[in-house]
């Protein structure tokens, strides 16, 4: 899985995790067979409904159209995501973090011809492995991405922080926090730096501002972290 930085409009940087391609292929079987399952149900239905009698056309609207936009559907309404994409925990957004309009869905809609069904998804595998930010050539054109939303278990996920042994810190007004208090500000802080919700950072710093009666000069999301470490500088002495 690969990371990348972005920075957004109000220069935070916020670390992005791109969908593996195992992630992203079994997605597409996740899709390819809920398709499948429905075309052969919907088949089986109008056979016994009887509905040649209404002409082709029936098929096409109740069959062949929800294949056709299967993707663009739900990709739009569903923040990103398909039935594959929800199960494996991996979504479409922007660049930036925030959430394509219809326009990029659209745009790597179309250019699925391209990348998935010729060459049978070769060209989108290439295309991800050599562009470093896990996008095929749709997700190039759109200004797209796909990330993995999927929780790693690692430091990062518990309360302590490696402390350099010459770290000085800045704020030890820190101390009037608490483990519990510090343990939610590190996951807020870390989910939204996943999601790219930099509003919530912003929020986040503000308040830890007011609470602890300091003014930082830093970018938010530095300072949040500087937070995070000083409190561990101190507990861990």
């Amino acid at each position: 899985m690969d990371n990348f930085q972005i920075e957004t409009a109000q220069n935070i940087g916020i670390q992005q995790n791109s969908a593996s391609i195992g992630d992203r292929i079994l997605a597409f079987l996740v899709d390819f067979f809920i398709i499948a399952a429905y075309g052969i149900l919907s088949m089986l239905l109008l056979a016994g409904l009887e509905a040649d009698r209404f002409g082709e056309g029936v098929y096409y609207v109740v069959i062949g159209l929800p294949i056709f936009l299967y993707y663009l559907l739900f990709e739009t309404f569903w923040d990103g995501k398909t039935p594959g994409k929800s199960a494996l925990k991996i979504r479409v957004v922007k660049l930036d973090g925030s959430r394509p309009a219809f326009s990029n869905y659209l745009i790597r809609w179309l250019l699925r011809t391209i990348d998935i069904s010729l060459g049978s998804g070769s060209i989108a595998v290439v295309t991800i492995l050599l562009n470093g930010k896990g996008q095929r050539l749709g997700d190039m054109a759109a200004k797209t991405t796909v990330i993995s939303e999927k929780r790693k278990v690692s430091l990062a996920n518990t309360l302590a922080v490696e402390i350099p042994e010459d770290y000085f810190p800045k704020y030890p007004q820190v101390t009037v926090l608490n483990d519990r208090d510090v343990q939610e500000i590190k996951e807020i802080y870390r989910n939204a730096r996943i999601k790219g919700n930099h509003n919530i950072i912003i929020a986040l710093a503000e308040k830890l501002s007011n609470l602890l009666g300091v003014k930082f000069e830093e970018k938010p999301m530095v300072f949040v972290q500087r937070v995070i470490e000083d409190y561990n500088y101190f507990t861990q002495q």
